[in-house]
Formats: C-alpha cells, sequence, structure tokens
C-alpha cells in the first residue's frame, strides 16, 4: 500500500496582522520522522498551529495538502479524521470528561460510523498503551489533564497518539518541562509509533530529546522560513554550536519574527 505526503508550499502565516511565516517549504512522507528547530520566535509554533487549523491563525499565502487534498479547505476536526495529530505543548484541561470517554470518542470519530471500536477492544488497548508509559490506571477515569502534572500531561498526549493512530502527527516541543525520565517514557512511546504508515514533525529547542528519538531528517526555522536542512548530525552541530553559525552563513541578522516559538 502506497503511504502518505504531507506538503506544505511557500506557506505565510500572520497572527493579528503580523507575517510570522513567510514562505515555509516542507514535505513529510509516512515512514519518516522530521525535527524541527530554531531560536525562540521563529514560527515553529506558528507552522504547528497553522497545519492544525488555529482559528487565531491566518494562511495568507501558500498551501498545505495531505495526499493531495487541500488541508486548508478542511475544519479541525476534518483535519483529524483525515489522519493529523498535534500533540500541544500546553494541553487544554477539560473538566467533566473522562480520559477514557475522550479518547474512545477520538478513536470512533477517526474509524467513521459503522466502525466504531468496540468497548472491550477499547479498553485492552488502553490498559496496555497505558502500562507501556508507566502511567497510573486511574488515570482512565479522570476528567482530561485536569489536575495533571506537566509529564501526565505529555505522557497523555502520548497516549492519545498511540490509540488514534494518525497518519501524521505534530509534536510540539513534546519535551518541555520533562525530567530525564519521562523523557524516556514519552521518547519510547513516540518510537514505538515508527512504521511506514506513519510520519512525524517534531518541534524542539534541544538535541535532548533526539539523543532517544532519531530524526531521519533535521531542519532549522529563521524569520519563519526553514533555512537549512539535513540528517541528525545537524542537531548535533547545533548543540555544539548554537545557530550563531547558521546566521553567519547565510547571512542572518539576529532577530526573531514574532512571539511564536
Amino acid at each position: 500500500m502506497a503511504g502518505s505526503t504531507l506538503t506544505i508550499k511557500d506557506l505565510h502565516v500572520e497572527i493579528e496582522g503580523k507575517e510570522i511565516l513567510k514562505g515555509v517549504n516542507l514535505e513529510v512522507k509516512t515512514g519518516e520522522f522530521h525535527a524541527i528547530m530554531g531560536p525562540n520566535g521563529t514560527g515553529k509554533s506558528t507552522l504547528s498551529s497553522a497545519i492544525m487549523g488555529h482559528p487565531k491563525y491566518e494562511v495568507t499565502k501558500g498551501s498545505i495538502t495531505l495526499d493531495g487534498q487541500d488541508v486548508l479547505e478542511m475544519e479541525v476536526d476534518e483535519r483529524a479524521r483525515a489522519g493529523l495529530f498535534l500533540a500541544m505543548q500546553y494541553p487544554s484541561e477539560i473538566s467533566g470528561v473522562t480520559n477514557a470517554d475522550f479518547l474512545r470518542s477520538a478513536i470512533n470519530a477517526r474509524r467513521g460510523e459503522g466502525n466504531e471500536i468496540s468497548l472491550m477492544k477499547f479498553i485492552r488497548q488502553m490498559d496496555e498503551k497505558m502500562e507501556f508509559l508507566e502511567m497510573d490506571p486511574n488515570m482512565a477515569q479522570r476528567y482530561l489533564n485536569e489536575g495533571f502534572s506537566g509529564g501526565e500531561k505529555k505522557r497523555n498526549e502520548i497516549l492519545q497518539l498511540m490509540m488514534i493512530q494518525p497518519k501524521f502527527a505534530i509534536l510540539d516541543e513534546i519535551d518541555s518541562g520533562l525530567d530525564i525520565d519521562a523523557l524516556k517514557v514519552v521518547a519510547k512511546g513516540i518510537n514505538s509509533m515508527r512504521s511506514s504508515d506513519f510520519g512525524c514533525i517534531m518541534i524542539t529547542h534541544y538535541q535532548r530529546l533526539l539523543n532517544y528519538i532519531t530524526p531521519d531528517y533535521v531542519h532549522v526555522m529563521m524569520q519563519g522560513r526553514i533555512v537549512k536542512s539535513g540528517g541528525p548530525e545537524l542537531a548535533k552541530q547545533l548543540e555544539e554550536n548554537g545557530y550563531d553559525w547558521i546566521k553567519k552563513e547565510l547571512g542572518i541578522e539576529d532577530e526573531t519574527v514574532g512571539q511564536e516559538a
């Protein structure tokens, strides 16, 4: 079976009239892990929000397609059903909705009417994956993210990823605020998803995450564009030498494009 492709061409995005993305080009295929790195304020989180259709971000030029389908014409829920998934840097708390109810509803929405997952299969899979992620079984019946620690929220995002099984995941600073033990568990969950049917975009500031999840490609964002791409060795260069050498190499002034990370 042929894989899927997420294609971003010449993407320009504004927020409140200020241009943040200034022509992003990126192609991700299932089976590939891409890391996007860059200083604060260069548009990395803006890119993730634009892919998923956050209403605050206005696409003024360019295209996003998934297997040739126009993603920009889809509502947020349609993008999710088409196979896109965003693990947010700051997951929302939703009182009154349990983790288990949320997960089952999300899975069934993706599977479509008449193809819903059975309750027993759902419980079995959820229990297996929670154990794999070293999560307290009681979290299944707690309200979504309510009272969760930062580490619990991040593990919960990966639980959703493993249960929903999207075509493409955008992980927006999934390593933020994690201690080393939690980081290893989260990385274990992400690595378990590797397959020819799954592609991943990891947005991160640090090589630390990439010590546990080896990307196929590393991209550097500056001033709202991807300015350099390479393999895993590029992330190690950035860890050792920072970003100044890229700025000098490309003649980029030391400024940011906005407040989005």
